[in-house]
């Protein structure tokens, strides 16, 4: 009798693919519980309430994107809780009239001590000009402001970026997170699980980078031209 026989049988080729299906709905189901499990732990980095930060730093960083990010890192700089403050991921076209206006209380910080940088486009970048920025001038210590969602991917980026600065990030809370329970808004919703999709995404690149596998490398990373060095917000 040819073996082969065996494997057409009807019966052998139901319990094959009833093993095939098992292995892929189990596998499905890992994946789901893993990335809820996932998705728990990242909403619970996630603050509430705006705090304070605990002490000071040589600078102050914010990454543009989220309402109110700008005013509260010039409310930081206010108060002395850094020496300088780089707005990073300021649009091309906008000018520093622009963010003036938007902030009519600080234009003498405006022109002393606010850097802009208009070349990052993305999270990644804002930490590739961050370092630049933070080492032309010296700072070893940094407050990150940006939205609380976005903080843990900044933070990731940024340490991943410049490991040998502290970092003491600043959450911003928007009025949407104030007003609602995110889970009753459809929209802060799919922004939260987009964010975490973008955040996992990070921390993959990350730590394949950290064992010298690089996957898609950063552009802005490698050595910039001059008119791609964060220029101050007072004309020069």
């Amino acid at each position: 009798m040819d073996p082969q026989d065996d494997d057409s049988k009807p019966e052998t080729r139901a319990t094959r693919r009833g093993w095939l299906r098992a292995v892929v709905v189990g596998g499905l189901a890992i994946l789901f519980v893993s990335a809820a499990v996932g998705f728990v732990a990242f909403l619970s980095q996630l603050r509430g309430v705006e705090i304070k930060p605990a002490r000071n730093a040589d600078g102050i960083v914010v990454l543009t994107g989220g309402s109110s990010r700008v005013s509260d890192a010039m409310e930081l700089l206010a108060a002395g809780y850094g020496k300088r403050l780089l707005i990073s991921g300021v649009h091309p076209t906008n000018a520093v009239s622009d963010i003036s206006r938007s902030l009519p209380d600080n234009h003498s910080l405006l022109g002393c001590c606010v850097d802009l940088d208009r070349s990052a486009v993305n999270t990644r970048s804002n930490a590739a000009e961050t370092r630049r920025w933070a080492r032309e001038r010296g700072f070893t210590s940094l407050i990150v402001v940006t939205s609380n969602y976005h903080m843990p991917r900044a933070i990731l980026e940024l340490s991943h970026a410049m490991p040998d600065i502290t970092l003491i990030p600043f959450a911003v809370i928007g009025e949407r997170w104030r007003d609602e329970p995110w889970w009753t808004s459809g929209a802060t919703l799919r922004l939260l699980l987009s964010e975490y999709a973008k955040y996992v995404a990070a921390e993959v690149r990350v730590r394949l980078d950290d064992i010298g596998i690089e996957v898609m490398p950063e552009a802005s990373e490698q050595p910039a031209p001059a008119q791609r060095r964060p220029a101050t917000a007072q004309a020069n």
